[in-house]
């Protein structure tokens, strides 16, 4: 059986610490029969021959920019059935000012709430809370979810920008404080997939820092997500 090909694209802004992230799941791919190829930017979206023999790209990329070839390809290459996942800021922050990237992720970071203004020191610390990952229906149904019961965090709870074609297997409730402008909670996808033409999409919004991807939970997620997003046999 011939070896799946995964690609991990990693950059952007270091505070995601986007090469000691993916170094936690590169082990997990080659244990799993992948062979992997590391590349430290989006330049590989335009090597079409390349993603075309790519079962899984990992994205780990927060911020930066990207061209209209690379994200063209990059496309192109998820609609012909290549697998497209990552966490946190890699996959939803990643690209602000790209439309078509937001169109093929179908998410965009909006903000992470933070503590009191009075209780802020101008640390990461400020943004970290304690939230819950709801796992819905779906999720419970899913691959990807099934079995991994609600759990606990305290880091940063994405608020995220979304469309209703992404299917919700989990999700994260903001709620409305005194401080804070809004007036009744909002809630966020936290883990969700999106087909996009044969290439499958998975999106883990936790993963701010190394100890929440070795959350068991999380890291249960993203393995099983980067999985499930590979490429399949109807799309080879």
């Amino acid at each position: 059986m011939a070896r799946r090909r995964a690609l991990v694209v990693r950059g952007g802004w270091e505070g995601h610490r986007p090469v000691e992230a993916t170094e936690l799941f590169i082990p997990f791919l080659e244990g799993n029969g992948y062979t992997v190829r590391v590349e430290e930017s989006t330049e590989i979206y335009s090597d079409a021959a390349e993603l075309a023999d790519t079962d899984l790209i990992v994205q780990c990329m927060t911020m930066s920019q990207i061209t209209a070839e690379q994200v063209a390809g990059l496309s192109a290459a998820v609609a012909a059935g290549t697998g497209f996942t990552g966490w946190h800021g890699g996959i939803v922050d990643s690209f602000r000012a790209n439309a078509e990237y937001l169109h093929l992720v179908g998410g965009q970071f909006a903000t992470h709430p933070g503590v009191r203004p009075q209780d802020r020191c101008g640390t990461e610390q400020d943004n970290f809370l304690p939230h819950s990952i709801t796992i819905t229906p779906l999720g419970a149904e899913h691959p990807i979810t099934a079995g991994i019961e609600d759990f606990e965090l305290v880091t940063e709870q994405y608020w995220v920008l979304h469309d209703d074609l992404i299917e919700v297997l989990a999700t994260t409730t903001h709620p409305s404080r005194e401080w804070q402008p809004w007036h009744r909670p909002v809630t966020s996808p936290a883990i969700w997939t999106r087909h996009w033409g044969a290439g499958r999409i998975v999106v883990t919004t936790p993963g701010h820092s190394l100890d929440v991807l070795e959350h068991a939970s999380v890291r249960t997620v993203i393995e099983r997500g980067m999985v499930w997003a590979t490429r399949t046999a109807s799309a080879s």
